[in-house]
């Protein structure tokens, strides 16, 4: 059992205050809450985002699944292949199957757990539309490197930057670079909203309307109480409390994750354990991975000490649902042994040298 005379270390933990309560409150007593049409927050939201990133032009979603989805609903996938890491949240696999395409596994990079470049490339075929790059846990993939690929072998990269809110690679921020870059504001991400994500847009300009009626079941020509329906669309649009939060939670992003980068140093520097994030000064440490080979007595002594900790993730090519014979060696190797540790801004240095203490006791 865990010792209750402890204080629990929450895994993730958005960070607010009283800001985030006052703009809630304001849009409660609006009585304006959502709007598919994408006014009022949630185009506050967008414009400010757009801003803050760098990017052309930005849609909101309500999460960053509806945004992976939507970016290759643009791009003619279907029944082509697309490219993804293994290890990553399922929804990086599911917005192929989404578009009628065939999501194909490649390694990670044992170092970074990004997409290992090499074996991406070895995996191209003619049938190959879009790559996806994961910025895992927040750290940067090399995106010089795909781009080269893109141009090379005439690829689409639609980047999944869910933990990459922030996150710079060569001095620009993620969400600059490539074509249609795809972010979540799930409420443990850097940037938090209850429901949330957004497409940042570099190219594919013209493809802005229609991603704004298929946000909307759809729905264009809207004039009054009339409008028109010209193909299919989702439910998919963000809604104003959510807008509202984020417009606040921009505002404290660079100080947020300042903080998630000085823990992420503390991390690196003082825990005993061989195999662990590395650090970078453009990363977002949405999480903090490390490898243990106990990995089970591992979580339960963590636990109770009064630490969360967790496991991201199991690679998709072993799930009942995409079961493959592929061979990933560092996929299933890592998978085995490793663990999160807590990482978001609301953790004190007593709380952060807690975890060094206890992790360093209990890693094998």
């Amino acid at each position: 059992m865990k010792n209750s005379s402890k204080k629990v270390i929450k895994l993730f933990e958005p960070f607010v205050d009283m800001s985030e309560v006052r703009e809630t409150t304001k849009v409660l007593r609006s009585m304006f809450w959502a709007s598919g049409a994408g006014t009022g927050k949630v185009k506050e939201f967008e414009n400010a985002f757009t801003k803050y990133i760098g990017c052309k032009h930005s849609v909101a979603l309500n999460s960053g699944t509806a945004a992976l989805h939507l970016a290759l609903s643009i791009l003619d996938v279907s029944k082509k292949e697309i490219l993804v890491p293994s290890m990553t949240f399922v929804s990086t696999a599911h917005a192929a199957v989404y578009n009628n395409a065939k999501p194909k596994f490649v390694d990670v990079d044992e170092s970074t757990l990004c997409i290992d470049i090499d074996d991406l490339e070895k995996k191209i075929t003619k049938n190959t539309s879009v790559v996806i790059p994961v910025h895992f846990g927040g750290f940067p993939c090399d995106i010089r490197r795909l781009q080269k690929i893109k141009n090379d072998y005439n690829l689409h990269i639609v980047e999944d930057a869910a933990h990459a809110c922030g996150a710079k690679f060569n001095g620009k921020k993620i969400g600059t670079h490539n074509e249609l870059v795809c972010f979540s504001f799930h409420p443990v991400k850097n940037l938090s909203m209850p429901t949330g994500g957004a497409i940042a847009m570099n190219s594919h300009i013209e493809e802005l309307e229609s991603l704004n009626s298929a946000r909307w079941c759809g729905i264009t020509n809207r004039k009054g109480s009339l409008y028109d329906v010209a193909t299919l669309g989702w439910n998919y649009y963000m809604n104003e409390i959510s807008a509202a939060i984020g417009l606040i939670q921009l505002k404290k992003l660079e100080k947020m994750n300042k903080i998630r980068l000085q823990i992420a140093r503390k991390y690196f520097t003082k825990l005993n354990v061989e195999n662990k994030m590395p650090f970078s000064n453009d990363c977002s440490y949405h999480l903090f991975w490390i490898r243990v080979e106990n990995r089970e007595e591992f979580m339960k002594k963590m636990y109770k000490e009064g630490i969360e900790t967790g496991i991201h993730y199991k690679p998709i090519h072993l799930m009942k649902y995409y079961s493959s014979s592929v061979n990933l060696k560092n996929c299933e190797k890592i998978w085995k042994e490793i663990v999160t540790i807590p990482m978001h801004a609301n953790l004190p240095t007593l709380d952060v040298e807690r975890i060094i203490y206890n992790v360093n006791r209990f890693a094998k």
